[in-house]
């Protein structure tokens, strides 16, 4: 299912805080590239030649989960965010999976040139895309300066049980006559509720592009690839929870429905005992919905300290004082 880029249109949004606005006023460059045969889009905020940053996403979402918080996070850094493939604007592939998804993060990341730095890059993946960020690490090792997991939900125990009730091939997604209606149907997995409704009227905007309607003419479906679940192949928790040689934050909402108390204590045992383990308060599943000014404040704390004393005079200044006369 080919989607087209979306015909121009005025509708009423939702009223959103300054600090909203004037992130997405930052627009990033927008680019594909070819990895293995799929053109991923990339967004790119920055400079190159500054410290790097790539950003993946969680299941089903895309690149434009990051927009509103990429550039809060780019003083001083070059960003990158993309959206595997099978979601958002990337191509659809005929079968999918997390080693897959980590090549294409280290193409992402030199192709945005995140290593063009004297200092490493540092990953950050939120939920599904954690568990491919965990594969990077583990690739490519000392490259990479860190790597932060936001509310990465592995399965409590060895046979990933919840990975294998997918639904069959051939599933098609609902195409809906205008794009309110579309909107309206917009659904967190889990499910949740949203304090912040200029966020979740975004991303339910930003998930959805034009497509032939069986009905006739055109109508707004949603741009993942419907049969994602079913082509998909999960690595097993065991193997993601193997070792790796760069530094590792975990981040979690204290109220996620999917950090039970026995993934948690499975996680723990498998984490370096001197990984920060940070816990946003008010936060669900999707931190960046619940609290987006927590999370940044968090990442940056964290950036800062992980970013070598030579470079934080470039990406953290604070005004001169005046000194009297």
């Amino acid at each position: 299912m080919t989607l087209r880029p979306e015909a121009p249109a005025v509708e009423r949004r939702p009223v959103a805080p300054a600090w909203f606005g004037a992130a997405l006023a930052q627009a990033p460059e927008r680019t594909h590239l070819e990895v293995e045969g799929a053109e991923i889009e990339v967004l790119t905020w920055g400079e190159r030649g500054q410290p790097g940053l790539l950003l993946l996403h969680g299941m089903t979402a895309h690149a434009d989960w990051w927009t509103f918080l990429a550039p809060l996070l780019a003083q001083g850094r070059r960003v990158a965010a993309f959206s595997l493939s099978g979601m958002g604007r990337s191509d659809w592939r005929d079968a999918y999976s997390l080693e897959q998804y980590a090549r294409e993060a280290i193409a992402v990341a030199n192709a945005a040139g995140l290593f063009d730095s004297a200092v490493a890059p540092i990953l950050i993946g939120h939920s599904f895309g954690s568990f491919a960020t965990r594969i990077v690490a583990r690739t490519l090792g000392a490259r990479l300066a860190g790597i932060v997991l936001v509310d990465g939900a592995l399965a409590a125990g060895d046979n990933d049980r919840e990975y294998h009730d997918v639904p069959v091939r051939g599933h098609r997604h609902r195409v809906y006559p205008t794009l309110e209606q579309a909107v309206a149907r917009f659904r967190f997995e889990p499910a949740q509720s949203c304090d912040h409704p200029y966020i979740l009227d975004f991303l339910a905007r930003t998930s959805l592009g034009l497509t032939p309607s069986p009905h006739g003419g055109d109508g707004w479906s949603w741009r993942f690839d419907p049969d994602l679940r079913a082509k998909i192949r999960i690595t097993p928790s065991a193997e993601l929870l193997a070792p790796v040689t760069c530094r590792m934050a975990l981040l979690f909402g204290d109220r996620s429905k999917l950090m039970t108390s026995a993934r948690l204590e499975l996680i723990r045992r498998h984490t370096p005992p001197e990984a920060p383990w940070i816990v946003i308060p008010d936060a669900g599943h999707h931190v960046m919905v619940d609290q987006p000014l927590a999370l940044i404040a968090a990442l940056r704390s964290l950036l800062e300290a992980w970013q070598p004393a030579a470079t934080l005079a470039q990406s953290f200044t604070l005004p001169t004082p005046s000194v009297p006369a």
